[in-house]
């Protein structure tokens, strides 16, 4: 297979939930190895280049015993899914026992067979890993306890929710500086030379059986913030950050690797720096699900090698469903921006089809909804054109300026772009209000001078005539509904 494509386009997969309706819809159990061609095809749509399985390893049983008796977590799942049975809670993909797939799933065989369908399709697998913490019966806290942070007696029995005592020994449970600890997890001691090593070694091992990894709140290993979260208790702190000592040494033995972020805290650039190739845009989230132009325009005047390295995405398991939180026309808006700019894009499994509720990634299962066939059909149509178009092929893209009128400030409310890939050119321009904005855009290609341009709609093919000149000075005009875009082909030179 080829290279990573610089900006490539990732479905997340809930493996879990996934074989389990496989299961129901094929009438007998499905693994990773058993899994029909069809449903293959169904979740790598035309455009898709990498599919994140989510949660394959092997799930804690300890883990699943404390998520049984936390009744906030019981309210939830009982909200995701109404008539919950105990056997649909499976325990937390984020509270690993061990880095083996998870034989339930088919095991490691069933995961290569899965990767080789993929490989055939041209798409590449990414797995997760957790750097921060691991499970309270992980070989680990016995076999190798340097690895961990470690307590005292005295912090078990002052503070029994932050400690834990496993094979005679108190440990600190997992946590982030800014939330009490999580019961079900041991934390791990970014500054323990025996943990670097270990996290070189499982990142190689993951390495051999995929083309990517996506790792879980990946600052959190940050020097700045571990010191922070865990001052004395961690020993000093080594002369070396720890993404940047354990990356390279992974690429030694797998170069074309591709490690993506999850960040938050404003430190996508610096995880950047310390050689993630991709991280979380949560910001860029923020703003299309809650503001507006004004705050998503200076997001975008980043610089574009930054850019090239975010991840776009509009839900993914840990945010609430995109169909739950926004109408459809923002949806539809903010789908087109995600999918037409730098950088990676996420898509979540069910997101295409308008699945309003998110299971918490604990559970095995989740409520059956009606599919949305029209946002489907769109889905499949704006991540196919968008591939088809060359976009994402590398190209040079620019942000335009929108310029109006003194008694029209509606303008204000559009964003525009360029890209120029080649021979192929596109704009892209989406009213990111509820309200009709009308505004001029100057396209970057002088060659438009002197000659009459035909501009072709990408998703529905619709043709408009212009006048060179003018798409070059005073700028093409628009005037978009509500939560409406233009994208479309600008033909090159004679």
């Amino acid at each position: 297979m080829t290279a990573w494509p610089d900006q490539p386009v990732i479905h997340e997969i809930n493996t879990l939930i996934w074989l389990r309706e496989l299961s129901s819809r094929y009438g007998h159990p499905v693994t990773l190895g058993e899994v029909p061609a069809v449903a293959w095809d169904e979740v790598v749509p035309r455009g898709v280049d990498a599919v994140w399985l989510m949660g394959v390893w092997e799930r804690s049983p300890a883990g699943l015993e404390i998520a049984l008796r936390d009744e906030s977590l019981q309210a939830s799942f009982r909200a995701a899914l109404p008539d919950l049975r105990p056997e649909d809670v499976a325990g937390s993909p984020y509270c690993v026992r061990n880095y083996t797939v998870d034989e339930t799933l088919g095991g490691p065989e069933g995961l290569a067979v899965a990767r080789a369908e993929l490989a055939a399709r041209g798409v590449r697998l990414i797995l997760d890993y957790v750097p921060n913490h691991v499970a309270p019966d992980h070989p680990w806290l016995t076999e190798r306890p340097g690895c961990l942070v470690p307590g005292t007696p005295d912090d078990l029995a002052r503070d029994p929710d932050a400690f834990l005592e496993a094979g005679g020994r108190v440990f600190a449970r997992g946590r982030d500086p800014y939330f009490p600890p999580w019961p079900d997890v041991v934390q791990l001691n970014a500054f323990s030379d025996e943990l670097r090593t270990a996290a070189v070694d499982t990142l190689a091992a993951i390495g051999d059986q995929a083309d990517g990894v996506r790792c879980d709140m990946a600052m959190l290993l940050m020097t700045d913030v571990f010191a922070k979260t865990w001052g004395d208790r961690a020993g000093s702190a080594p002369a070396e950050d720890f993404w940047p000592y354990v990356i390279p040494k992974v690429r030694e033995r797998h170069p074309d690797l591709l490690f993506v972020a999850e960040a938050y805290w404003g430190l996508e650039w610096a995880l950047q720096q310390q050689g993630f190739d991709h991280c979380y845009d949560k910001r860029l989230y923020d703003r299309l699900l809650h503001e507006g132009a004004g705050s998503v325009r200076p997001h975008l005047l980043a610089d574009l090698d930054y850019q090239r390295g975010l991840v776009r995405f509009l839900e993914n398991h840990d945010e609430p469903r995109a169909a739950a939180t926004m109408s459809p026309e923002r949806e539809r808006a903010a789908a087109v921006t995600i999918a037409t700019l730098p950088g990676a894009t996420l898509w979540h499994e069910g997101q295409f089809e308008g699945r309003r509720v998110r299971p918490p990634v604990f559970l095995s299962r989740r409520p059956e909804e009606p599919v949305d066939m029209e946002l489907l059909a769109f889905h499949h149509r704006l991540v196919a054109s968008v591939a088809s178009s060359g976009m994402r092929t590398g190209g040079d893209w620019r942000l335009l300026d929108c310029t109006g009128w003194p008694d029209n400030p509606s303008h204000d409310n559009l964003v525009a772009w360029s890209w120029t890939t080649g021979s192929a050119r596109h704009l892209v321009v989406v009213n990111l209000s509820d309200r009709p904005a009308q505004g001029r855009i100057r396209l970057p290609w002088t060659d438009l001078r002197g000659r009459p341009c035909r501009l072709t709609e990408l998703l529905t093919e619709q043709i408009y005539e212009r006048d060179g000149d003018e798409l070059v000075d005073p700028g093409l005009y628009v005037d978009l509904e509500g939560r409406h875009w233009h994208v479309v082909a600008v033909p090159a030179g004679p």
